[in-house]
Formats: structure tokens, sequence, C-alpha cells
């Protein structure tokens, strides 16, 4: 995001990074349609013990549980994937109720991070990228709070009431460094996590709440989770005109 460029302008850049994320953009190719493969053995399901389970919107909130963090929370991810005519704003697809999930779970946690010293100032990096002690979950808490603090006090509204361009303002300084929203929070470290955040959400499979009706994966091209891809293996870069498929059990 830049400041100088115009609010359709940005926003169709944002869009336009969607498009080529992973690489997974399809090429039209006339008359390339693919074929659905069939008689694939149905007895090699996984014991339900180990799958995940589907997360339902409208469920309670795990760790989102405060509606004004939501609020501003959401006003940040539609402001990073906002809806357009090629589809649905990060919130609209369910952004909040797979972050809420992850959140919750080993991810929120940080589980899978060192979170151990160095901790002396200068000293925070860890193979090149920022090394926090604190959680996901607890970078969150943290940062949003920051972050309605820092509008309110140079805007006089909390962020989800500003207008989208002195939104788009702020989040433009949060990612350059030419804002910061205090000496507890990396700004631009937690504006990267809610950006990396808000791309799961989009493209992620939609039994972890996020990319409702596939939305993210309708986008790209991407047919989704299927049993099989070898009758597809030659097939780089065409459009395979297949329905994409999610985890989520048929019941």
């Amino acid at each position: 995001m830049r400041h100088a460029a115009p609010r359709q302008e940005r926003k169709m850049k944002r869009r336009q990074a969607l498009l080529t994320l992973g690489a997974a953009a399809a090429v039209p190719v006339a008359g390339a349609i693919a074929k659905e493969m069939r008689g694939y053995p149905h007895d090699m399901s996984l014991d339900k013990a180990f799958m995940p389970s589907p997360v339902h919107q409208g469920t309670s909130w795990k760790v989102l549980t405060d509606a004004e963090e939501r609020r501003t929370l959401g006003a940040v991810f539609d402001r990073l994937i906002p809806a357009d005519e090629l589809g649905p704003s990060a919130t609209q697809a369910g952004a909040l109720v797979f972050l809420d999930g992850q959140l919750a779970g080993p991810y929120g946690e940080g589980a899978m991070l060192y979170r151990k010293g160095p901790k002396s100032p200068g000293e925070d990096q860890l193979m090149q990228k920022p090394q926090f002690i604190a959680t996901p979950r607890e970078r969150y808490a943290t940062g949003i709070k920051a972050l309605d603090t820092y509008a309110s006090r140079a805007h006089g509204k909390r962020f989800a009431d500003l207008p989208p361009e002195l939104q788009d303002q702020t989040l433009a300084g949060m990612e350059d460094g030419s804002i910061q929203l205090g000496r507890d929070v990396n700004t631009k470290a937690f504006f990267e996590l809610m950006l990396m955040n808000a791309r799961e959400s989009y493209f992620a499979d939609p039994m972890y709440g996020g990319n409702q009706d596939m939305v993210g994966w309708k986008l790209i091209g991407f047919p989704g989770a299927r049993y099989d891809y070898r009758l597809y293996a030659d097939r780089t870069g065409q459009a395979l005109g297949l329905q994409p498929v999610s985890l989520i059990p048929k019941d």
C-alpha cells in the first residue's frame, strides 16, 4: 500500500496480489475441460478421531470475545482484502471465525515457537525474523488495543470508525514503519501477522472457518482437497474446469 495511490488503485492491487499468491492462478486454455476422476476406493477414509472438526459459522467466540475488538480487527481485514466484483471481503468469507479458531488452538498458544531468550533489546532476531516471547494470542490482544489507542489519539475515533482513506493510511504507516503503536508492540511485525492471517483465512480449507463457499479457491482456480490429481499431473498452468472440494466430511 502507498499513500499516494488512489483508493481504487490500491484496492485492485490488493486483489491482484491475491490472484497471484502461491503461483496458483490458472491460465485459461480453450477447450481444456478435465473430466472428474471416478472409481477411487471408498474404504480409505481416516479414523474420525484423527480428523479436525469443522468450524461452523455462528458458534460462540473462544478468544475474540470482545465485540469492539472484533470490529476493529474486522475493519483491518476488510481493508487488506476488500469486497469487490471478484469476491467478498475477508470477514464476509469468515476471516474472524478462522482466526478465532486458530488463536484458540496450538497456533494461538505458540506451541511450535521457540519462546525463550534472548530477551535483551537489540537481540530479538532469530533467523533474520523477529523472535517473540509472546504468543500470537497475546500479540493480538496487545496489538488490537494499541491500534485503537493510536487511532483515538491521532484521529479521535476507534480504528473501525475511521473513513477508509484514514484506515489505509494507518495500515500503510504500520507496514512501512512510519507509525508506531507503542513500546509494547512491534508495529511492522503486527501488521505482517494480520496480513498473513487474513490471507490464510481466505485460502485455507473451509473446514477451518474461513474461505466460506470456497470463494478464495474459486478466485484462483484451485480444485481443493481432491483424492487424486494424477489425471491432471500434466496439465500445469491449464484451467481444469473442476469445482473445488473441501475437507469437510459429507454426511
